[in-house]
């Protein structure tokens, strides 16, 4: 499913604006041909010295030459912190660590995620351990919510990379784990795990900032269960191997489902690129959550840009669900098992009606390959679940492979200064239940102005327009308005 696994490489020079670098390939090589995807740069800081008030993980005998596994040293080093209050220090080096380093209450913090790196291996166990694992491997784990959960944890300024090759759903081998309250992450780079950070709640005010996932197997950010008043920001995201950024309100509490949902959320000024399966930013269930200011490029398949869906046994969505200001790009892919072309943005009843506040502002749908907006209700279950109190204002659509909005589920979505342009299709294409009823479709668009003629022209609110699978016309590129 990866198109690539992307090198982190320090060139050892600065270059400058108008410089050429060049790529070649070595004599010795056994490959025929090389693509070159796409290559960023950015200049590294120096290495950050240890700040005051904190004490080495080499005084404690971690081999920063990753030789031997140093997980014991990082313990004694956080043991001997928290009891005389002090920051754990990990500097220049690559230290090998193959399994989990429980933190509570205490602040780590590295030379820079360039210069420090606590690379793993994957370890079989010789029997199933009590969260269910198989496996153990790298990565920095709060205690779990059962056992009390921890608080008061701060990471800051290295790497984590595993070796991290398949995936084993109840295997705990992610970069960040557990359940971490009122703590931060930030300048943190996670490659070759699992998941990059899967935060099991209930947990409350948990932050991530200027962190960079890539490579990984499965989720980049997943909020799991109860994670309240916490935020990722102003980090990147690439080469996910299911969603890159999730909440999920998963109901455990049979009977309570407020006991779970994902409450006072945000993921803001994030960077998405390619997941290679499903969504690159989702929410399954919860209340009063926004999603703001994301560029959301390249989902690959069975996935679009940014996804609301009432599944996975979550909780139903309630309060308020902000999308504002984002932008996808290339987004709207084709489902296999459908069969069919998603939209940029997805609302997907398959567990329960969507009926909460569903707020869609400011947003850019971008070079769609197949719809802009897409509302679905699973087959079966058509006739049961709708979708209502969606609102979509000041939003621009600019090319679509097909149409600007599919309706495939009985509701009603609302639209103002909604504009379009490029469309491949019909552009409204109505389906709503499959009924086909004399009194339209079971679907209603309303029209509050400011949209133009791609909605003012398919007489609204309900008229059948229902292509199934229409011709795909390749937009042109986005322009400036």
């Amino acid at each position: 499913m990866h198109f690539y696994d992307e090198q982190r490489v320090m060139l050892g020079i600065t270059f400058h604006a108008g410089d050429k670098i060049r790529l070649t390939v070595p004599k010795t090589t056994n490959s025929t041909w090389y693509v070159i995807d796409l290559m960023d740069s950015e200049q590294v800081a120096p290495p950050a010295w240890a700040p005051k008030n904190s004490v080495s993980v080499l005084a404690f005998g971690a081999d920063p030459f990753g030789k031997k596994d140093s997980a014991n040293a990082f313990d004694a080093a956080i043991t001997w912190a928290k009891a005389h209050g002090k920051t754990v220090y990990i500097p220049v080096g690559i230290f090998q660590v193959n399994r989990h380093i429980v933190v509570d209450n205490v602040t780590i913090t590295g030379a820079g995620s360039w210069w420090t790196i606590i690379r793993g291996t994957e370890v079989a166990l010789s029997a199933q351990a009590p969260d269910g694992s198989w496996h153990t491997g790298v990565g920095f784990y709060g205690k779990y919510s059962t056992d009390g959960g921890s608080s008061n944890v701060h990471l800051s300024n290295f790497a984590i990379e595993g070796d991290v090759t398949g995936r084993i759903d109840n295997d705990q081998v992610n970069g960040i784990g557990g359940a971490l309250n009122n703590s931060t992450v930030d300048g943190l780079y996670i490659a070759h795990t699992k998941c990059g950070l899967w935060m099991d709640g209930p947990i409350t005010n948990f932050k991530v900032t200027n962190t960079i996932v890539a490579d990984v197997i499965a989720d980049g950010v997943n909020f799991d269960r109860a994670v309240t008043n916490s935020s990722v920001t102003n980090s990147f995201i690439r080469n996910t191997g299911d969603d890159a950024m999730a909440m999920w309100s998963f109901n455990a509490t049979a009977g309570n489902p407020a006991a779970d949902e994902d409450s006072g959320n945000v993921f803001d000024h994030n960077t998405v690129q390619t997941p290679t399966l499903a969504n690159g930013i989702a929410v399954y269930g919860g209340r009063d959550n926004t999603i703001s200011n994301n560029v959301v490029a390249d989902p690959i398949r069975e996935g679009s840009g940014l996804h609301a869906g009432q599944r996975f046994t979550s909780t139903p969505f309630a309060g308020y669900l902000k999308f504002t200001n984002n932008t996808t790009v290339r987004a709207g892919t084709l489902d296999l098992n459908w069969n069919i072309g998603l939209g940029a943005i997805w609302f997907y009843a398959l567990e329960g009606s969507l009926s909460a506040d569903i707020e869609i502002s400011g947003d850019n749908f971008l070079d769609n390959t197949y719809n802009a907006i897409m509302l679905v209700a699973d087959w079966p279950v058509k006739d049961l679940y709708t979708i209502t109190n969606v609102h979509f204002t000041d939003v621009k659509v600019d090319g679509t492979g097909t149409s600007v909005v599919s309706g495939r589920v009985g509701g009603s979505a609302s639209f103002q200064n909604v504009v379009a342009r490029n469309v491949g299709a019909v552009p409204v294409n109505n389906c709503g239940t499959f009924h086909f009823t004399a009194a339209g479709s079971e679907f209603s668009l309303t029209d509050l102005g400011g949209n133009g003629s791609w909605l003012a022209s398919w007489m609204l609110p309900n008229t059948i327009t229902c292509d199934d699978r229409p011709p795909v016309v390749a937009p042109p590129a986005p322009s400036a308005w």
